[in-house]
């Protein structure tokens, strides 16, 4: 079987090189390794090096060249509004401390329809409506797949040089294992 072990961005992509399209949710394109078959008929083994976000018009490339475009799934999610941005902000921020993934708009928040989900957006005063659309949430504050470097090294850095990641994500360096700030409310509950 065909294996996928790159990913190609949308802007990138030539017309030419399509070869089919799969559709998956927002779980599915977070994953490194699946067994997946498009549209019309081409199954392929995605084997990533590491999981990457895939957004909505990125593809896959094979290893014969050929791509496979990859389409968001629409999927149930809580289309959440406020009566007024503080709310709603305040909303935000208890999702960003819970982990949840949101896509933010102008005046909108969409999250996953669970009744966690729910129970916090009523506890907060907000407004949701079940909808069904494609989920493109945030990605994390710590997510560096677009970044251009890798923070497992697996190797010492015993140069004589300073190899250390200072470079603007717009949030602050601390002291977290791979040198950038993570905030996370007083209910986390995990280790840093």
């Amino acid at each position: 079987m065909l294996r996928a072990t790159a990913i190609v961005r949308k802007a990138a992509i030539r017309p030419d090189s399509v070869a089919d399209t799969v559709t998956l949710d927002h779980a599915g394109r977070q994953e490194a390794a699946a067994i997946l078959t498009g549209a019309a008929g081409l199954s392929f083994t995605l084997a990533l090096a590491k999981a990457a976000s895939i957004e909505d018009g990125d593809a896959f490339r094979l290893e014969d060249g050929r791509l496979v475009t990859v389409r968001a799934a629409s999927e149930t999610l809580l289309e959440v509004r406020a009566e007024n941005p503080a709310r709603l902000l305040r909303l935000a921020w208890q999702l960003g401390g819970n982990h949840v993934p949101a896509e933010i708009g102008a005046d909108v928040l969409y999250v996953p329809a669970t009744s966690a989900n729910a129970e916090l957006i009523r506890g907060q005063g907000c407004a949701a409506t079940p909808v069904s659309r494609a989920f493109k949430p945030e990605r994390e504050a710590h997510d560096h797949s677009q970044c251009g470097h890798d923070h497992g090294h697996g190797h010492s850095h015993d140069h004589g040089h300073d190899h250390s990641h200072a470079h603007d994500h717009g949030h602050a360096k601390d002291l977290a294992d791979h040198g950038h700030a993570h905030v996370h409310g007083p209910d986390c509950k995990h280790d840093h």
